[in-house]
């Protein structure tokens, strides 16, 4: 008799990692569910006790042994350093991105090979293709719920020893087998937001860490229009909580730049206004999951998570790379990741400069 594979669950407590388990089980894994605390919970925002309950609930129900493994340190040190370094440097960071990197399928994947897995499973709506030995990362299914953006920096060979068993799924399909098993995760809402910051304002988490400064409110002709509450607070786009009204047009501002030398924030007038919009900007640290690609690079990008896929070119110019979209667009945010796919393949991304 053939030994069953081995497979280490990362499971979240939400419904899709629990329908992740029953889809394995099914295929004939021998599934082992781990819970990650990558965050202390002393400060009552932080969801990660409930969530583990829910790991408990299913795990029992669908007789899967589970344990929890303790990433704080490593996700303080890899994930929370750079989002407040980032902010210092008036950026806008997605550390989901960088917490898939370095802990996900890094720490964890490492921690999950030491136990002889086959196999680390994740309950991403994304999906992977082996090509001539080469793994390569593929958008999931449910277009509305893919999550192949978050995954842009995580190397072919981790994606190799993956699997994504909901990749394939629509996430109503998801939630029909989640009730036709009765789990309790069933009706459990998404999660939102970034884990260590949970259901509390923004800018007051900030706060306790970063030192803030209040400073102008410009617009692009250097008018004074009002005072911010520190650079840290607002990011490229933005249009509400600015905190300006009844000026000029009357129509609404938008966050168009930020001077940190002068400590300015710079906000345009109108849906319109030509200065929040760009057709090329700069990216650094590119990051090519598969194989580097030649240059120019003909692709479709995407400038955030929910952002619509906008054809553009991608081009080396000594030791820059310059993105030259089809069409301008707004909101294009420094430190936010931009993705590059062709077709349903994601090839990568890149930091926003």
């Amino acid at each position: 008799m053939q030994e069953k594979k081995k497979v280490i669950l990362g499971m979240s407590g939400g419904v899709d990692s629990s329908v992740a388990a029953i889809l394995l089980k099914e295929a004939g894994y021998d599934v082992t569910a781990v819970f990650m605390r990558n965050w202390a919970e002393d400060d009552g925002a932080c969801t990660a006790r409930e969530d583990y309950i829910d790991v408990v609930s299913v795990c029992s129900q669908l007789d899967i042994k589970y344990f929890t493994v303790n990433f704080e340190k490593e996700y303080r040190d890899q994930v929370f350093s750079y989002f407040l370094d980032e902010y210092k440097k008036g950026r806008t960071p997605n550390p989901d991105v960088m917490c898939n990197t370095e802990i996900k399928f890094k720490a964890f994947l490492d921690y999950a090979m030491d136990f002889d897995a086959d196999y680390i499973a994740m309950g991403h709506y994304a999906r992977t293709k082996n090509v001539d030995g080469k793994t390569y990362l593929l958008k999931g299914l449910d277009e509305n719920k893919d999550q192949s953006y978050f995954l842009s920096r995580v190397k072919s060979e981790a994606l190799a020893k993956t699997l994504f068993p909901v990749g394939n799924l629509e996430k109503e399909e998801v939630r029909e087998i989640a009730k036709k098993y009765n789990l309790s995760t069933a009706n459990k809402k998404d999660s939102t937001g970034i884990c260590f910051i949970g259901e509390r304002d923004f800018n007051e988490f900030l706060d306790q860490f970063l030192f803030t400064k209040p400073g102008e409110i410009v617009d692009e002709k250097g008018n004074v229009l009002g005072e911010h509450s520190g650079l840290m607070h607002y990011t490229i786009g933005q249009r509400r909580g600015i905190g300006i009204g009844g000026v000029g047009s009357g129509e609404p501002f938008f966050v168009a730049d930020k001077d940190l030398k002068k400590n300015q924030l710079i906000v345009a007038q109108g849906l319109n206004n030509p200065i929040l919009y760009k057709d090329e900007f700069e990216v650094e640290d590119l990051f090519w999951i598969t194989e580097v690609p030649s240059f120019p690079l003909k692709a479709c990008v995407k400038i955030r998570y929910r952002a619509r896929d906008e054809g553009a070119e991608l081009v080396k110019e000594n030791d820059t790379y310059k993105v030259k979209l089809d069409n301008p667009l707004k909101g294009i945010t420094p430190g936010q990741v931009c993705v590059f796919y062709q077709g349903e393949i994601c090839l990568g991304s890149g930091i926003i400069k």
